[in-house]
């Protein structure tokens, strides 16, 4: 499994990758000492893994999360315990608090390999789907969310609102930009304000001019423009 090591403090990176030794089923493939090195980082190496450190100067983790297309598993590390519990709320694998301990980082690593071996392969082309996830972030909230459990996206002005459970937090992205990244093997453009997640359609009806209007699965309904309609009724084998 490759992973990185993102903190802002020299020596606490060494200390980790020196622990980290002692685990071969994870390799560290790079070490950055900010978000800016970390984005570029894990554009080129594609990591499986994130040893990231919540507190930085610019960026902190958490909006480095929030600047990447699709997230690998993070594991975040840092200093102050008053993170611990917004740490746990967006779901990360564990949480270590610096000095990190041996004992504490085996306990961190059993975990990941178990969530491994259950974990379906994650994509490595640019297309988003089913298997990745995304980071979501909306107030003092923050979520790891898998896309096959996001129902749909909805414009709403310059944000996104994304539907997932019973949650609707805005991401601050284009429906059109968002619509290039995604699988459209998994994700249908319905509209101008709709993307829609086609594992997640229960029925579907004729509506007015021409257009159809679909029902998701937990009760929405997204009407289907006239223009996407034949689109859809071919990719649905209707």
């Amino acid at each position: 499994m490759k992973a990185l090591v993102i903190d802002d403090e020299r020596l606490a990176r060494k200390e980790l990758i020196k622990l980290l030794e002692e685990h071969p089923s994870i390799e560290v493939a790079g070490e950055a000492m900010n978000a800016d090195e970390a984005e570029k980082m894990i554009e080129e190496h594609n990591p499986d893994l994130l040893f990231l450190d919540i507190q930085m100067p610019g960026r902190n983790g958490f909006q480095l999360l929030e600047s990447l297309d699709s997230v690998p598993w993070v594991v975040f590390t840092t200093a102050y315990d008053e993170f611990a519990l917004k740490a746990f709320e967006v779901n990360a694998l564990d949480y270590l608090l610096k000095p990190i301990q041996s004992e504490r980082l085996s306990e961190a690593v059993h975990k990941i390999m178990e969530k491994e071996k259950t974990k379906v392969g994650r994509s490595h082309d640019k297309k988003l789907g089913h298997e990745d996830s995304v980071f979501v972030k909306d107030g003092e909230r923050c979520w790891f969310v898998n896309l096959a459990n996001v129902r749909m996206f909805e414009s709403d002005g310059n944000y996104i609102k994304v539907y997932f459970e019973n949650n609707k937090p805005m991401i601050h992205k284009s429906l059109n930009a968002l619509d290039e990244k995604l699988d459209e093997r998994a994700f249908f453009r319905a509209s101008r304000k709709h993307i829609i997640n086609l594992s997640w359609v229960e029925g579907i009806e004729t509506w007015f001019n021409g257009g159809l209007m679909v029902k998701l699965r937990g009760g929405d309904k997204v009407e289907v423009s006239r223009r996407q309609a034949a689109k859809f009724k071919d990719m649905m084998s209707l």
